[in-house]
């Protein structure tokens, strides 16, 4: 079977992104038998004329389609992303009677609303490295989709159970036959995604339905490995891409090792929670290449910490946050203002405790993107602030009573004083 996979993101919201996630179904896919051709529209100002030319050159039997934002996730002005991926889907109509299936981190999140909106035939919810090698081989049958886990149909939802794959390294990591930094801009990281899954269910945090709550990995010398051949054809730039790289904090270790011992001499950086960081770790990330980290300590309030479901304390973060710099290592930090709780004086906490760790960059978001099956979504429900039988697709946010405008014109004074501060804009 002839197959196009179609990376549907165009938004820079945090940095220009490579498809990781497209390209590791594209390796199966591949593995699988079939012929793949994959289309990154990043940097692509033309997406009608290059949908075009890749559908006329694969003249493909089936279209994978991923989706990897729904919104910006700005409360005054947020702009909804899937109207231009419905124009793709409608622009593949157009050119192709093939079936376009959906996929991605962000399709993941709505599995059934999303289909809907954008008008595709099926869409697979979490990792599609099995399941959508198995809808083209049934599709190129004749054979019923029923039974598939993860996989949606119009108007009869889930197939199947979702399935998550505990050994990552039995699912094919991609080459530089599917996508490369050098075919877009020079400044590109190489993303890398050494786990998947996250158990922490932060309140507000859609990575559990995206990658289930249980963290599953590659082994360190396969990661390794793979890194070790980007580097060999000229990619020295990497970004882990997991949301918690210090845990489990001894994987963490080895993978350092495995970068100190193989000498690569690369330039990386990574997503830190801010718990379980030995001076033994940040000393191995320093030796082993890594040049900053984000760290989304979201709070300086006690109590909102813990009505974030966070499992670390003030103290823990500033311990961490003084052993990077120690290191040399650059600290990327978040604000997540105006969650359930939220008073003038826990905003003003917050800003002063984000003051005294002498970040490089914080960056400062004020309403919290409601996402499904959250405890962030029980508590806007609970509160009136979303009608049951509101999906979320449409971006809704979480403002605690009280803070607007107040919020805003404080972030913006605290914002001239400080340049490293990145506040949401407002205007």
């Amino acid at each position: 079977m002839r197959v196009l996979l179609v990376s549907a993101n165009t938004e820079k919201i945090t940095m220009p992104t490579l498809p990781l996630g497209l390209a590791c179904v594209a390796a199966a896919t591949q593995r699988a038998g079939h012929d793949v051709a994959m289309v990154d529209l990043m940097a692509e100002k033309e997406m009608r004329s290059v949908l075009k030319e890749a559908i006329e050159g694969c003249r493909p039997d089936v279209i994978g389609l991923s989706v990897r934002n729904i919104d910006d996730q700005n409360m005054d002005h947020p702009r909804f992303l899937l109207d231009p991926v419905k124009e793709i889907v409608t622009g593949c109509r157009s050119l192709s009677e093939a079936p376009i299936v959906l996929g991605g981190a962000g399709y993941s999140i709505f599995p059934e609303s999303a289909l809907s909106f954008l008008g595709a035939d099926m869409g697979i919810q979490g990792e599609g490295e099995g399941v959508f090698p198995s809808v083209v081989e049934r599709i190129e049958k004749g054979a019923g989709l029923s039974g598939l886990p993860g996989l949606y149909l119009p108007g009869h939802g889930l197939q199947g159970e979702r399935t998550f794959e505990k050994n990552l390294d039995t699912l094919p990591l991609p080459d530089t036959t599917l996508f490369s930094p050098s075919s877009q801009e020079e400044d590109l990281w190489m993303p890398v995604q050494t786990r998947r899954g996250c158990p922490l269910n932060c309140s507000y945090c859609s990575t559990g339905t995206i990658e289930g709550w249980m963290i599953r990995k590659h082994s360190p010398e396969s990661i390794i490995q793979w890194i070790a051949h980007w580097r060999n054809i000229g990619v020295h730039q990497f970004y882990f891409v997991d949301n918690t790289f210090n845990l489990p904090s001894s994987y963490a270790k080895e993978i350092c090792r495995k970068l100190i011992d193989y000498d690569l001499n690369i330039r990386w950086w990574c997503i830190l929670y801010p718990k379980h960081m030995a001076k033994e770790l940040v000393g191995l990330m320093a030796r082993a290449g890594c040049e900053q980290v984000s760290m989304g300590f979201e709070s300086g309030s006690e109590r909102i910490l813990k009505n974030m479901n966070k499992r670390f304390t003030l103290e823990e973060v500033r311990q961490i946050s003084e052993i990077l710099s120690g290191h040399g290592i650059r600290r990327m930090g978040f604000l997540l203002l105006g969650s359930p709780g939220e008073t003038r004086e826990s905003v003003e906490e917050s800003l002063l405790f984000a003051d005294s760790l002498n970040l490089d960059t914080l960056k400062v978001t004020a309403g919290v993107r409601i996402y499904p099956q959250t405890l962030l979504a029980e508590k806007a429900l609970e509160e009136g602030a979303i009608p049951s039988q509101d999906d979320l697709l449409f971006p809704r946010f979480y403002m605690a009573k009280g803070l607007e405008p107040w919020l805003h014109d404080t972030l913006k004074s605290w914002a001239i004083a400080r340049p490293h501060w990145r506040v949401q804009d407002f205007s």
